[in-house]
């Protein structure tokens, strides 16, 4: 069986997960339900980045110890996943031992092969992103990552020779696809390696919370060598156990933030390079989830967190929004009105319509019970078959490249279709006019693509899917991604239940939109 290994970024937990961190991680989640279908020997890895500066800031603030803020921190996020019902494999802490001993020694390994060297290091730091910057990258003297003021930093340090490296890394681009979009390699060449690449800062001096160098204990390892490494420590590289690394590595599809784009396409493949390992096959760079006044930020009241939609909506709209509103390529604004006209158009006009009104059909017209395929007994049968044949090949070919949204796109096409199908045959007129035959083909046409749409939305929205094909009495059945290219997998007698309750009630628009509204300003 073929590995699939995918990675999310460690996420810093300095405050509560917002949509745009579980936008990300239902990406990945998305991802590995769908390889999984077709499949593939899965393994997802997410995790904790619990160390450095802004940790000790936050906790001390909070007037917890910093180990039990991490561990509060760490249940937060795990409860969040449950709730998301994200299926990952391991979970890494950074501050886990298996973590702390493997990045000490790949530290050693750095310094004995003249990767690392000692040096004093003085320039604009910035403690939310905890990166230091040259004057030439600041914007408008900011933080050119976050906006926020940089403070001017000197301290003894040890340093990557990230320089050593620049032509090999150029010589990676220029030789592997390995970053999508396209666009950030161009990025990475143009805005950091053409003007000169800098050597990395990978210790601090000025505070202990963080994996202590063993040979010069006073450092302590600077967050990007410890977070990075988490791919493949958590896998047991370097460990008396590194079957999961031998298995897994390289990762098949890492996936980011375009905020920390640099450090994955850059210092990270530089980093393997020094280990002599190989890269990942896919890096993807996702943009961001923006409101309509900017970033999302607690100061301005327009943070919106997963548990609020999920909780009033439902975890398969929230899940379904995200995917389907934001293309991974370009940052999309989220709004209430869009969240709201998306469920009550998309999940409960279209699909929720198409089942609601195919079960009540077969119910009448045949007693529950699927008819046979009998064939195209009609050109309408002939058109459906051959679209929805068309169509998944095509949302297969999105969910290859990661584009969600047209994937998502896609499928709603069949759902429409297969509306319109149910315009063109009109059922009813068949059952008046003891059209039997005809009546028996639309009906097992309809339950047919129904079950299709169903397996295509399993990676999206697992719930539903499984409710769709419950209520066409296919729960049992092996819906596997290959059927999909299949007819006549209905088995005989096969029964729908009797009254489905709809997949999704409509809502009232104007009060969720302002509930939503209430709800961000708090």
């Amino acid at each position: 069986m073929e590995k699939y290994y995918i990675t999310t970024p460690i996420y810093y937990p300095s405050g509560k997960f917002h949509i745009g961190t579980a936008y990300t991680t239902v990406v990945a989640d998305t991802v590995k339900k769908y390889k999984k279908l077709r499949g593939y020997d899965t393994y997802l890895l997410t995790g904790l980045d619990e160390h450095g500066q802004k940790i000790q800031t936050v906790a001390e603030k909070n007037n917890m110890k910093l180990q039990e803020y991490v561990d509060y921190m760490a249940n937060l996020s795990k409860d969040l996943w449950k709730k998301m019902q994200i299926q990952y494999d391991d979970f890494i802490r950074t501050t886990e031992p298996r973590h702390e001993k493997v990045v000490q020694e790949i530290f050693e390994k750095f310094l004995a092969n003249g990767d690392i060297y000692k040096g004093t290091y003085e320039g604009m730091y910035c403690v939310p992103c905890e990166t230091y910057f040259t004057k030439t990258q600041l914007v408008d003297g900011k933080c050119p990552d976050c906006g926020r003021d940089v403070v001017l930093m000197k301290e003894e340090a040890y340093f990557f020779n990230m320089k050593k490296y620049a032509d090999r890394l150029v010589k990676l681009y220029e030789e592997n696809d390995f970053i999508t979009p396209e666009f950030r390699k161009t990025e990475m060449i143009n805005n950091f390696i053409k003007p000169g690449l800098e050597d990395l800062c990978v210790t601090r001096t000025n505070f202990d919370w963080g994996i202590k160098v063993k040979s010069d204990p006073k450092h302590v390892v600077y967050v990007w060598l410890d977070a990075l490494t988490n791919y493949i420590t958590a896998l047991g590289y370097l460990s008396e156990d590194d079957t999961k690394f031998k298995k897994y590595w390289p990762a098949d599809l890492q996936i980011v933030g375009k905020d920390i784009a640099r450090f994955h396409l850059i210092y990270w493949p530089i980093f393997l390079m020094a280990l002599d390992l190989p890269i990942p096959k896919k890096i993807l760079v996702h943009n961001w989830i923006m409101m309509k006044d900017g970033k999302m930020s607690k100061s301005k009241g327009n943070v919106i967190y997963p548990e609020l939609l999920i909780e009033r909506y439902g975890l398969d709209a929230t899940r379904y929004f995200l995917l389907r509103e934001m293309p991974v390529v370009q940052d999309e604004v989220f709004s209430p009105e869009s969240f709201v006209e998306r469920y009550n158009f998309d999940l409960c006009n279209d699909l929720g319509n198409l089942v609601n009104r195919t079960v009540s059909m077969v119910n009448k017209y045949f007693n529950g019970i699927v008819p046979t395929y009998l064939g195209q007994i009609n050109e309408s049968d002939k058109d459906l078959e051959e679209y929805t044949k068309n169509q998944i090949k095509l949302v297969e070919e999105y969910l290859e490249k990661f584009e969600f949204a047209s994937s998502l796109q896609e499928i709603w096409n069949i759902i429409s279709r297969t509306n319109k199908y149910i315009d063109e045959t009109t059922p009813w007129v068949l059952a008046k006019n003891g059209e039997t035959e005809k009546l028996a083909s639309a009906m097992n046409h309809l339950i047919e693509n129904i079950r299709k749409i169903a397996i295509l939305l399993l990676p999206y929205m697992e719930s539903t899917a499984q409710n769709i094909l419950n209520q066409i009495g296919l729960s049992n059945v092996e819906n596997t991604w290959d059927s999909l290219y299949e007819l006549d997998k209905i088995p005989n007698n096969s029964k729908v239940i009797e009254t489905g309750k709809p997949l999704f009630m409509r809502l009232n628009a104007e009060e969720e939109i302002e509930y939503i509204k209430n709800e961000m300003n708090k």
